[in-house]
């Protein structure tokens, strides 16, 4: 499930390129496939996965919602850290996004433990086809002891993940350059961390060009 990350950053060029590409694939049809709460019950693995996780509410549906173009395709649970099951969408027939439960509310510190580092560690651990976890962190708060725990999890799975800041759009410019650099320099001190760290806002559509370019590298090819 590791991959070699590229020393060399793509030309303007390149990444010109690889927005379009992303254009078009998360313009293409998305579905719901499927909500598992038992690892009995994942779909079989036949495309690339890309899942998503956060703390609860750090905007993850949002963010699912702005790649897409679609609105409430992935709801936002009122109640945060009331989602308890793997949601599956496919996206094209050449990737799907995997919606975690998020972790980290306070009301249920002990049930993270359980829930997230037994079912979820074992889908992160053994599924064959998860190419990366999209790790979110809410740009306008500090680091949570929760995610640098997730962050050890993924680095013990041997899974690739990528941290994404989301609501870049609320700090202003200074403080979201300090938060970068902050995040940067944490996401280096982890085996399993892919090394660029993206910025976006659902509101803005700050970053989202760039997470679908990222995203489509690992789609199955048309």
């Amino acid at each position: 499930m590791m991959v070699e990350f590229s020393s060399s950053a793509p030309t303007p060029e390149e990444m010109e390129r690889d927005r379009e590409i992303g254009r078009v694939l998360f313009a293409g049809e998305f579905n719901f496939v499927f909500g598992a709460q038992k690892l009995g019950q994942l779909p079989d693995p036949v495309l690339p996965e890309i899942a998503f996780a956060g703390r609860s509410n750090v905007g993850k549906s949002s963010l699912i919602n702005a790649l897409t173009g679609r609105r409430a395709l992935a709801r936002a649970s009122s109640e945060p850290g009331r989602t308890k099951q793997l949601n599956f969408f496919e996206l094209a027939d050449r990737l799907t996004l995997v919606d975690m439960p998020g972790y980290g509310f306070a009301k249920a510190a002990k049930a993270v433990k359980e829930d997230w580092q037994g079912m979820m560690f074992s889908y992160l651990r053994g599924r064959p086809t998860l190419r990366r976890v999209v790790l979110l962190l809410d740009s306008r708060v500090e680091v949570k002891a929760t995610d640098q725990e997730i962050m050890k999890l993924l680095d013990r799975a041997a899974v690739t993940f990528q941290v994404v800041l989301t609501k870049c759009d609320v700090p202003k410019p200074a403080v979201l350059e300090a938060k970068l650099r902050e995040v940067t320099g944490i996401v280096a001190t982890h085996a399993a961390a892919y090394p660029h760290v993206l910025a976006t806002s659902s509101e803005t559509g700050m970053g989202i060009e760039d997470l679908r370019a990222e995203l489509a590298r690992l789609a199955n090819p048309v």
